[in-house]
């Protein structure tokens, strides 16, 4: 074999690794946007008090959503009914964006709240109804818990929308909570692991909180266990 056949060999098969490893990852959609989620917690800090804000939220959502939607194709639940939650949510956040129309913020975190509360459900469907515990389980219940943190989190955007000053902190305890401060608060009441400096201070934002406290232990004490149970069971066959 020549100099020149054994590189083209040797190219084909990077390029054919390449290919299978898309194809395995394409394959595990909920660890796709778990990834997805996890990156956007970590970049949020840095893009949330620029300009452009608004328009990398914006685009972030809408991968989230898109991602979301092959997930639940999977699932239970009905692609379509995903869909015809998340157009109208894009576009709510996108004549918000463009138009400045703040009448429309509370129907787009709504819309988004609904969404993913819609994408979780269906998550725990899937999960409930295997009796072996696999790798896409396991990713699926990391993306479950992400999703619903971020639900409650356009819930606690809605209930600052609708309720200015619902959530106070330390810093500049006034003024509206940022989505990172509200992303926090949800995912410290999800885990139950505290409340941070965020803390509600009206009887409908402690109400929400309340729920969402409950939908964590709920979900730790149901499906978590429910999938580590079923992982030791066939480790132990």
């Amino acid at each position: 074999m020549s100099d020149i056949d054994a590189t083209g060999t040797t190219g084909k098969l990077i390029r054919y690794a390449h290919l299978r490893w898309l194809v395995r990852i394409l394959r595990h959609p909920s660890a796709v946007l778990l990834l997805v989620q996890l990156i956007g917690l970590l970049l949020y800090p840095f893009i949330e008090h620029t300009r452009p804000a608004r328009a990398l939220f914006g685009a972030f959502g809408v991968l989230v959503l898109c991602l979301a939607i092959a997930m639940v194709q999977r699932t239970p639940g009905r692609a379509w009914i995903s869909a015809a939650i998340a157009v109208p949510a894009v576009l709510f956040n996108v004549l918000d964006l463009t138009l400045g129309l703040p009448g429309l913020k509370p129907w787009w975190a709504a819309l988004e709240s609904l969404f993913h509360f819609y994408a979780a459900i269906c998550l725990i469907r899937y999960m409930l109804a295997d009796r072996r515990a696999t790798s896409d389980e396991l990713f699926a219940a990391g993306a479950t818990f992400t999703l619903l943190a971020w639900a409650f989190t356009y819930l606690f955007v809605l209930c600052q929308t609708l309720q200015p000053g619902c959530f106070a902190a330390a810093v500049n305890p006034d003024a509206p909570r940022s989505w990172t401060e509200l992303l926090f608060l949800s995912f410290a009441l999800m885990s139950s692991t505290g409340i941070g400096d965020v803390i509600p201070v009206t009887v409908h934002a402690r109400a929400v909180a309340s729920l969402e406290m409950f939908v964590g232990v709920m979900y730790m004490a149901l499906v978590v266990s429910r999938l580590i149970g079923l992982t030791l069971l066939r480790k132990g066959e």
